[in-house]
């Protein structure tokens, strides 16, 4: 079967792009590259023209979700695939690729709602190197895509059957835990290359008034997350989980909040996946150690 190869990009809705440029800059160590007429700012962690595309739309969540493939047999491969499965399929006009920077992309949603896209042909500025507002040695991407992303779905099995069976993503592992009286979680860890996971869900016992929980940014350094770390504290930024290190992907990492008020996951050293080797596990705790606090 067909399947996406990576995540490529995620579109948010923010209330205040100015503030989440300057967050982005300075905190984060994306690098701005413009904005539409619109009003949409462009963020860069790599060669692609984007990585991320906030939209002055003011819902501060998740506005849609990019996976990409390698060719345009590949997308029309996608668009069969998610045809016969009964899901609607918009293909998309030429100024909507030229508005995604892409060369082509359809359009579809997911069992939960969420706007989706597959795209093929990513503006590549080869000619213009990304280049960090801060001094930090730059993000892991490249065949792993973006980075990965923590959503909150209606049905866990539903959207199970979508991410596995038409996407022809793979399950990492699961863990099921009870982060708060009367709460308990099963989460399920998906990856589409050697990235441990590229997405992640689950659902709560009531509505979230977001989908997003959290976006992943993985840096080439573990000096890197160590400077973030304290220029939070310096810089008065909330940090909403402390470092710690995943029991999955065992990466070692800290959360803190954005303008829009979900997280980012700051981290360093994942684990990869090989699929001739890997085994799906199932673990009862989220860390091996630390990650304080609460999201």
């Amino acid at each position: 079967m067909a399947a996406v190869t990576q995540l490529g990009y995620l579109g948010l809705s923010v209330s205040n792009v100015d503030e989440w440029e300057r967050f982005a800059e300075s905190i984060l160590g994306l690098q701005s590259n413009g904005r539409d007429g619109d009003g949409s700012l462009f963020l860069r962690m790599d060669e692609y023209h984007h990585r991320f595309a906030l939209h002055p739309t003011g819902k501060d969540d998740l506005a849609y979700i990019g996976w990409e493939v390698a060719t345009e047999e590949a997308l029309q491969e996608m668009a069969a695939q998610l045809t016969a499965a009964g899901v609607a399929v918009q293909h998309g006009t030429r100024e909507e690729a030229d508005a995604r920077r892409v060369a082509g992309l359809i359009k579809f949603t997911d069992p939960s709602g969420i706007p989706s896209e597959i795209f093929y042909g990513p503006l590549v500025l080869f000619d213009r190197p990304f280049h960090s507002p801060r001094p930090i040695s730059g993000f892991k991407t490249g065949e792993q895509g973006l980075g990965h992303f923590v959503i909150w779905v209606d049905d866990f099995a539903r959207s199970l059957h979508f991410y596995r069976d038409v996407l022809g993503m793979r399950i990492s592992d699961f863990v099921r835990f009870a982060p708060a009286p009367q709460v308990q979680l099963n989460v399920v860890f998906f990856h589409c290359n050697p990235r441990h996971h590229s997405l992640a869900f689950a659902t709560l016992p009531q509505a979230s008034p977001k989908r997003l929980h959290h976006f992943m940014l993985q840096v080439q350094s573990l000096d890197d997350v160590g400077s973030t770390y304290y220029l939070c504290q310096d810089r008065n930024v909330p940090i909403v989980m402390s470092l710690g290190k995943h029991t999955n992907d065992h990466m070692v990492s800290f959360y803190l909040r954005t303008p829009s008020g979900f997280a980012v996951e700051y981290g360093w050293g994942a684990r990869e996946v090989d699929d001739r080797t890997w085994q799906v596990q199932v673990h009862t705790a989220g860390s091996m150690w630390g990650h304080r606090g609460s999201l």
